[in-house]
């Protein structure tokens, strides 16, 4: 059942991921590869806060957790896709926007991991359904 719903979530995160994409290419225009940065650093938030607020809602089994982490973040986000950009960049002698690329990267998706998991670990009152 584990692998179903990790294979259902990675197929919906696989398309958010492809539709945006398709969306960020229909108005930029330029070299630095905004659809994959900014899905990899909304995945990066996600996850964070995933990581610290879903095992609190008590009535949602752990497969389900697991699903959307890894399932649906994991095919959402892409470090393939920033590596192969990278390289195109790289290759086109673009050295000054594919260095932009890796540090924003780097450390956008860390900081955006670290408010997403700072912000999981606060308190809410939950309703129980």
């Amino acid at each position: 059942m584990n692998f179903l719903l990790v294979g259902i979530a990675g197929i919906i995160g696989a398309v958010l991921r492809y539709g945006l994409g398709v969306y960020f290419d229909q108005w930029w225009f330029h070299h630095f590869p905004l659809a994959t940065f900014m899905i990899n650093m909304a995945g990066s938030f996600i996850l964070g806060w995933l990581t610290n607020f879903l095992p609190k809602i008590k009535s949602l089994h752990p497969h389900v957790i697991t699903a959307l982490g890894t399932g649906l973040i994991g095919s959402f986000t892409t470090f393939s896709t920033f590596s192969v950009e990278t390289v195109h960049l790289i290759s086109a002698a673009r050295w000054g926007v594919a260095i932009l690329y890796v540090l924003l990267s780097l450390w956008g998706g860390l900081l955006f991991s670290w408010l997403g998991y700072q912000l999981g670990k606060v308190e809410v009152k939950m309703i129980d359904f």
